[in-house]
């Protein structure tokens, strides 16, 4: 799942070298952290956040087929 969320956000962002993913994971659940650029936050998250809802349903998609949940933060 890290590999999918960081694969979509270099591909999204100018500065691809700045997106660092960093998973945690629980019993149940996996939080997934995204960090990009000042600059390219508002790439990743799109306008009225569609892109970032985008991510996070792919994410909760494949984390089902796992039984899991998944929570994807985007942080500064």
């Amino acid at each position: 799942m890290k590999k999918l969320v960081e694969y979509i956000a270099r591909s999204l962002v100018d500065n691809p070298d700045a997106v660092q993913v960093t998973e945690i994971e629980g019993e149940r659940s996996i939080i997934i952290e995204l960090r990009v650029a000042p600059d390219d936050m508002g790439k990743v998250i799109g306008k009225q956040g569609k892109i970032a809802k985008s991510i996070r349903t792919l994410t909760k998609a494949t984390a089902a087929k796992e039984g899991k949940r998944v929570v994807v933060e985007i942080l500064r």
